[in-house]
């Protein structure tokens, strides 16, 4: 029998045939209730991460830190920690959620006491030159507490020579490469710092004079806050009682936003550079339905991420949009799996069939994007055996061919199905009548442009194109390097 068939997605295929960013940051500066502001600022960032959560405040004489594994409510909704993050500064950080070893020294935002005092750092991103950083820090007598590359931004504010603390942290940026969005906290400054194409999101808002950083405007929605601006490529925003001073001590580039915010990551209620995100999905699959229709009965979303792209796709091709597939929002990681039986279930937990829709139908299956392809084989699958008489599998992302390097924990190349096969390849592997991408023009032309400028892209791409907007250096030919995150050690 092909091991395809063989039982259902197994933990490391369930949450390794997805797309997952590094994680959210939230800061508010000069607010009475700046920790609880933080909390619910990072409810409404957790789907950019669950695996773990932190929150530093700063009362005018102590730093506070609390950091815990698991989800921002199940450890700052009320009670004893809360009540111990006190002033009215603080960051926050969510992180994504991994089947590795969880380590709770690398939660976020990490705090040290410097020369000129406290620091405590947020990051989302991944740098792209931290292990040969960190290599040259620890050969220089540095001892690190971590395994995360944002301690790297850490101890190069440590050892700056520079006498203040602003000039201290640029340095520290200047030495790095990679995409990044970072928070940090000082006695009398909250500070923001985007990469200089603006690979990570970061934005500024308002809470009745009270400034806030976050990743995406959900942030603000959920505290009642103002939308303010964008924090520019290359941007460091700072904070203080006087005011909000904004720097640009870097030379201005093209910016290269990462496009997988629009596709995948931010949730659909937010905007991003002035776009909804839900209105940009719904015209991904308007897209889609242009370059590859297919006659079909009923069009049918991988919920949720496919939702979207599914209604576009069926309002441009004039089939009805239908729930064939339903998903169980209460289930966490697979709890029991001792048999066989029991694994030929698993799928079931998250997404089943809805029988009265998909049952005789020839259906288009809409999902956001293949990563392994190994949960898109278990819903064919399921799609067949629930009566479907065609099933046609539509993806509103380009072929992903490249991994990340950026903050996205993408497989290594050789993982990735769109790298192993040409299309008729990954139709056969999947199981389905047909398979079509949107194409990458198509992709931009759903974001506003003509199509993707070859000299001059307008984002970052590089997972469907090759092309890389910043050096590797930690890069070891084709393969995926162990970037510095979360939960990866280093030997």
């Amino acid at each position: 029998m092909d091991a395809r068939m063989q039982g259902g997605i197994t933990e490391d295929e369930l949450h390794g045939d997805t797309l997952r960013e590094e994680c959210g940051v939230f800061g508010v500066f000069g607010h009475p209730d700046a920790a609880a502001l933080t909390a619910l600022g990072l409810h409404a960032l957790q789907h950019r991460g669950q695996e773990a959560a932190g929150i530093v405040s700063y009362d005018g004489e102590h730093f506070h830190s609390e950091r815990r594994l698991g989800l921002v409510g199940d450890h700052f909704s009320s009670g004893t920690v809360m009540e111990r993050l006190k002033g009215d500064i603080a960051i926050g950080h969510v992180r994504y959620s991994t089947t590795g070893e969880t380590i709770l020294r690398n939660v976020q935002p990490l705090f040290a006491d410097l020369w000129g005092g406290g620091f405590a750092i947020g990051h989302n991103g991944n740098l792209t030159n931290a292990i040969t950083l960190r290599n040259e820090l620890v050969r220089a007598g540095a001892i690190f507490q971590s395994t995360s590359d944002t301690e790297t931004i850490l101890q190069l504010v440590a050892r700056s020579q520079s006498p203040r603390v602003m000039d201290r942290f640029v340095d520290a940026l200047r030495q790095i490469e990679g995409a990044y969005a970072l928070v940090a906290l000082t006695p009398k400054k909250l500070i923001g710092a985007r990469d200089p194409l603006g690979i990570r999101p970061l934005i500024l808002g308002n809470l009745h004079g009270a400034p806030i950083l976050c990743s995406e405007t959900v942030a603000l929605d959920i505290i009642g806050a103002d939308f303010v601006r964008e924090i520019e490529p290359g941007e460091i925003v700072v904070c203080t009682r006087e005011g909000i001073e904004s720097l640009h001590p870097f030379p201005p580039q093209r910016p290269r936003p990462c496009v997988f915010e629009y596709i995948y990551f931010a949730r659909p209620d937010s905007i991003v550079d002035g776009r909804s995100v839900y209105n940009v999905r719904k015209e991904l699959g308007r897209q889609l339905a242009i370059e590859s229709n297919v006659e079909a009965d009923v069009v049918i979303p991988v919920p949720d991420s496919g939702v979207p792209a599914a209604l576009g796709f069926a309002r441009e091709s004039g089939i009805p949009f239908e729930l064939g597939i339903i998903r169980n929002h209460y289930v966490g990681r697979t709890f029991i799996e001792p048999t066989q039986h029991i694994r030929q279930l698993g799928v079931k937990l998250k997404h089943n069939a809805n029988r009265a829709i998909v049952e005789g139908k020839r259906i288009i299956l809409v999902d956001d994007s293949i990563v392994r392809g190994t949960t898109s084989v278990k819903i064919v699958k399921m799609m067949y055996e629930a009566g479907a008489r065609e099933v046609h599998m539509r993806i509103a992302s380009p072929p992903i061919t490249h991994p990340d390097f950026y903050g996205i924990d993408t497989p290594s190349r050789d993982q990735l199905l769109a790298a192993k096969y040409d299309l008729a390849g990954m139709r056969d592997y999947i199981g389905v009548d047909s398979l079509a991408f949107i194409s990458v023009d198509g992709l931009y032309r759903a974001l506003g442009h003509a199509g993707r400028d070859a000299e001059y892209p307008q984002f970052t791409d590089h997972c469907f194109t090759g092309e890389y907007p910043t050096p590797l250096t930690d890069k070891v030919g084709e393969q995926r390097t162990d970037q510095l995150s979360l939960l990866s050690e280093i030997a």
